[in-house]
């Protein structure tokens, strides 16, 4: 038994990377400046744990700051989920969430910045603080989750809570977020900051989204057609790149069928389009988004 946690221990060891140790660095100041220069200042409140410890920084005592709390909720939360996410993934997260820590902290307590009354950068105009506060807190997060951690406890126990309560992960993050923001309303007695962070939510969110997924997905195209391999010469011949051929069943008539699959970018959908019907008029295709393409040296 023993062996076998020293031989897991090891193993999650060798898996961390320097290079996203650094890249983690970052990520965490990034996301304490979004923070504490454009939200905390004006009173309005991230989505997660972050949003938590800043609802509880602002009706605890002073002496209990927003680095404090972010500590204490989001570590537990991360070494709880150590068993299900691995080793590497929750010390990248609690590296990642001490410096988001330590960098508020110096934001708001070292740093000659003044960030007691209004932010420094928009002053009180709440519609630019939500917008720049959850683009750039929403760069930190998605450089965090790219890099194999993740900067807000809610996340995990998300992943480890949605399918017991059969719903979706994004629904449950949703669902903690809502319940978060009508908390806040009630603490505060005003519904004005609460509906302006659900702006920071939702530019954080598509922030997130375009820093993990990146900003030009590929396409991922299935085509059902009775020229196959003329189709597919075609494409390899006019891209340059490979495509595969899957063998089906049609379900209606049971005849054999082939699907060729290929990927391509958003700017040659309309010419992989013009090919595939010039050489079969009766070709169908669906087109949809993929996130990540790999491709492997050894093709």
């Amino acid at each position: 038994m023993k062996a076998a946690i020293k031989s897991n221990l090891t193993q999650g060891l060798s898996a961390l990377r320097w290079k996203n140790f650094l890249f983690l660095f970052v990520a965490g100041c990034v996301n304490a400046f979004g923070v504490t220069v454009f939200l905390a200042p004006v009173k309005l409140y991230d989505s997660g744990i972050s949003g938590t410890s800043i609802l509880l920084s602002q009706v605890t005592p002073e002496s209990l700051s927003l680095s404090f709390f972010l500590l204490v909720l989001n570590i537990p939360l991360f070494l709880f989920g150590a068993k299900k996410q691995g080793l590497a993934f929750t010390v990248y997260s609690i590296f990642a969430v001490t410096v988001y820590s330590a960098a508020s902290w110096l934001i708001t307590d070292v740093l000659p910045i003044d960030v007691s009354m209004a932010s420094p950068l928009a002053g009180e105009d709440l519609l630019l603080c939500a917008l720049f506060g959850g683009i750039i807190s929403g760069v930190g997060s998605g450089l965090t989750i790219r890099y194999g951690g993740a900067i807000d406890g809610v996340d995990v126990m998300a992943v480890i809570f949605a399918k017991s309560l059969n719903i979706t992960v994004g629904t449950f993050v949703m669902v903690y977020n809502v319940l978060l923001y009508i908390v806040c309303g009630c603490v505060i007695h005003s519904w004005i900051l609460p509906l302006y962070s659900i702006v920071t939510y939702m530019a954080g969110l598509k922030t997130v989204d375009f820093i993990v997924e990146g900003f030009d997905r590929s396409k991922e195209v299935f085509i059902i057609t009775d020229r196959p391999q003329a189709i597919s010469d075609a494409l390899i011949e006019a891209f340059g790149c490979g495509t595969t051929k899957i063998a089906a069943v049609g379900g209606y008539s049971n005849a054999e069928k082939t699907i060729v699959y290929f990927v391509v970018n958003r700017f040659q959908i309309s010419r992989m389009r013009t090919i595939v019907h010039q050489i079969d008029p009766a070709a169908f295709m669906t087109i949809r988004e993929v996130a990540d393409v790999f491709k492997s040296n050894n093709r």
